[in-house]
């Protein structure tokens, strides 16, 4: 393969390429690919794909505690979890917990990213204050909902005073609010983080798009979901995915620190069902089971997302 080249008197000359590569050297390459990516397959393998084949071989198991003798139990843990009705209370309660939160949270986090990657006064101290539930811990974000939630709270404190202190409720202890306590929490706390990052990939957005809508006289309301939400479209469905792993797996520690999954079984979620049985009643067989169900909907819930959010061009 050869090159041209310019002489000094304007006149084009050809000047010999390197050589190109050959097929041993590439063979090399690939091979130290290879082994560079070992230790990474290898910390895969073991704390990825081991603890998922666990869960499958401990729900076949009959295990009452972590110090106690095994045996085979075949499919008497999926009739016990099957015939439960906690199970199917913790499988209504996150099936409403992801069917709310998750709308809103994305909906609520997408107009509020749109806004910030408008660059409206103050926008970049205001993409420092979305981040502020997501500074915070867990324990913490727990003392702050209860303050305001429990039964001589900040929220039933302001009822009293605006004369509307009929509607006053033990918000965490009520049957019918402990679950939407909850969720009110999960949106909170995850809405101000996804606006930030739908703000940044909405800045990455080339300007040209935004100024020809508005010389189509299009609005903010129709360029945020017409012109605007279709770009970024495969971004929405990441975003979505990540939080709805996040409430599905993580409602946990919410209802461990808040509610306890009562009262009853009204706030009992999966993931907060695979801790109760485990940890609490020391059962790791039916947890287990639990915990193949939750892997199942996970599964299922990222199969679907990435085919409603694939782009369609």
């Amino acid at each position: 393969m050869t090159m041209l080249s310019s002489a000094p008197g304007g006149a084009s000359v050809r000047a010999p390429a390197g050589p190109a590569p050959s097929a041993t050297t590439t063979k090399r390459r690939t091979q130290g690919g290879t082994v560079l990516a070992l230790p990474a397959l290898a910390w895969y393998l073991i704390f990825m794909v081991g603890p998922l084949v666990a869960i499958f071989v401990i729900a076949a198991l009959h295990w009452p505690g972590m110090l106690q003798p095994v045996s085979f139990a075949g499919a008497a843990n999926v009739r016990a979890v099957l015939d439960d009705p906690v199970f199917w209370d913790a499988v209504s309660n996150t099936a409403v917990q992801l069917a709310v939160a998750l709308p809103l949270m994305i909906a609520g986090a997408y107009m509020l990213g749109y806004y910030v990657a408008q660059k409206p006064p103050g926008h970049r101290v205001l993409r420092y204050l979305l981040f502020v539930p997501g500074l915070i811990s867990t324990p913490a974000k727990a003392m702050v909902f209860y303050a305001v939630l429990s039964p001589d709270g900040l929220l039933n404190g302001a009822l009293d005073k605006v004369g509307l202190g009929s509607m006053t409720d033990a918000w965490l202890a009520s049957p019918s609010t402990a679950l939407a306590s909850l969720i009110v929490l999960d949106v909170w706390s995850g809405i101000g983080f996804t606006a930030v990052l739908f703000a940044a990939r909405l800045g990455s957005v080339p300007d040209e798009i935004g100024e020809a809508a508005q010389l189509d006289g299009a609005g903010h309301w129709r360029a945020m979901w017409r012109i605007h939400f279709p770009v970024i479209r495969d971004f929405v469905g990441v975003v979505t995915m990540l939080q709805f792993l996040w409430t599905l797996f993580g409602s946990a520690q919410n209802v461990l620190l808040l509610t306890q999954g009562g009262p009853g079984s009204s706030s009992t979620t999966l993931s907060f069902l695979v801790y109760q049985k485990a940890f609490i009643a020391a059962d790791l067989g039916y947890s287990q089971t639990v915990g193949v169900v939750l892997f199942l909907v996970g599964l299922a819930g990222l199969l679907t997302i990435r085919r409603v959010f694939r782009q369609n061009y």
